[in-house]
């Protein structure tokens, strides 16, 4: 077992179920990350402690463990006033709003109306089963 504290690196290609890749550390540095602070998602901690370097293997992270289900109370509608006058909304595109401690909040426009716009809070892959093709490159 890696031990909390210790940081690991790791080759991954992720994809979703439909077998659509989302993220992959091909062509770039391998992940880096210190086991039990917290900076990855849990499945993703859970499925790299019991490996050893060199190993490679294939995890499947289901949502709840992941970026967690998508919540219906992140979509928001609002009147396209609210938006800057120089801003032409399109389906897609992505926004970032303020969050109550001021931090930001990536968004993305879900629905374009005549008077509103609908945007979407929820993580981009909340409610996805998460693949991961894993390589462990070292623990230090």
């Amino acid at each position: 077992m890696i031990e909390n504290g210790k940081k690991v690196t790791i080759h991954y290609t992720g994809t979703l179920d439909d077998g659509s890749q989302f993220d992959s550390s091909a062509g770039r540095d391998p992940l880096e990350f210190e086991m039990g602070a917290g900076m990855v998602i849990p499945g993703f901690e859970k499925g790299v402690a019991d490996m050893e370097v060199g190993d490679k293997k294939t995890i499947n992270i289901p949502a709840a463990e992941a970026y967690g289900e998508k919540r219906d109370e992140m979509v928001m509608e609002f009147d396209r006033s609210q938006l800057p006058e120089d801003l032409e909304p399109e389906v897609g595109m992505g926004l970032q709003m303020q969050g109550p401690q001021g931090q930001p909040v990536p968004v993305q426009i879900t629905e374009v109306a005549e008077a509103t716009i609908t945007i979407d809070a929820n993580h981009p892959l909340a409610g996805q089963n998460l693949n991961f093709e894993l390589e462990l490159v070292s623990v230090n």
